[in-house]
């Protein structure tokens, strides 16, 4: 239940809406006084959640940086948390804007950095069809040359939770001990090391796919940008998770 009502009200975290929903009640306000106000609070939000200046001080804030100060030289495990595939209307996977999460682990195996990894993640969509994300990037790490001797495939997982607590049993069953990698991209990395710390996981982070408050600030920060709006509905996303991960 909690899975299905969270997907509903997701789109009550889009700052267009807000927007939307504020130029809409200045537009059937029949008194000037309150149709001015309604459309001046339209036009500071849209200004606000457009400028990258905003987004990007939100972002540094949220951002973990990669806890390397303690590390092991060689992990036993690099886990990465599925959400960097998706499908095209034929059902075939494909790389999608998040693929970072894959190519640090991929590096990270591949560099010796750690001797397995994990893929976890299937199908997060409402309704779900057959696709199995974690199932596809196998095939894509066969395609790599990975053995499957390496490799640990959790494609059951629906959310964050899910991918720690189905992840756990295959890790213990491995015989592959902690601390682990925990790869998931930046903006994600916060809620998914609070998850899986709760679950009772030694896990170091490397958060990669920076997507925000990682550059200078600099004028042009200032100038409007569509882009930013889309920011503004992931950390908001992320930041309302957290809260309710957290009291779960």
């Amino acid at each position: 239940m909690y899975f299905i009502l969270s997907k509903i009200l997701l789109f009550l975290l889009f700052p267009l809406l807000w927007v939307f929903a504020l130029f809409l009640i200045a537009l059937l306000s029949k008194n000037p006084k309150r149709k001015k106000r309604f459309f001046i609070f339209a036009l500071v939000m849209l200004y606000f959640f457009s400028a990258p200046f905003f987004l990007n001080q939100v972002a540094n804030w949220w951002s973990i940086k990669p806890g390397r100060a303690n590390e092991p030289k060689v992990y036993s495990c690099a886990i990465v948390l599925g959400g960097f595939s998706s499908i095209d209307r034929d059902k075939v996977g494909y790389f999608n804007g998040s693929a970072d999460r894959f190519i640090q682990g991929l590096k990270a195996l591949s560099t010796g950095k750690a001797t397995h990894i994990m893929i976890t993640g299937g199908n997060g969509s409402l309704f779900p069809g057959d696709f199995s994300e974690a199932s596809w990037v196998k095939t894509q790490l066969s395609a790599f040359k990975v053995p499957d001797s390496l490799t640990l495939i959790e494609s059951s997982s629906r959310n964050t939770i899910e991918n720690a607590v189905f992840s756990k049993p295959m890790l213990q069953k491995a015989g592959l001990k902690p601390p682990y990698m925990l790869i998931t991209s930046d903006f994600h990395m916060r809620r998914s090391l609070m998850i899986f710390q709760k679950e009772g996981y030694d896990v170091v982070p490397y958060p990669c796919n920076l997507m925000a408050g990682h550059n200078d600030n600099s004028l042009t920060d200032f100038i409007p940008d569509g882009g930013s709006i889309g920011g503004w509905e992931i950390y908001l996303k992320e930041i309302v998770g957290y809260v309710v991960d957290k009291w779960k």
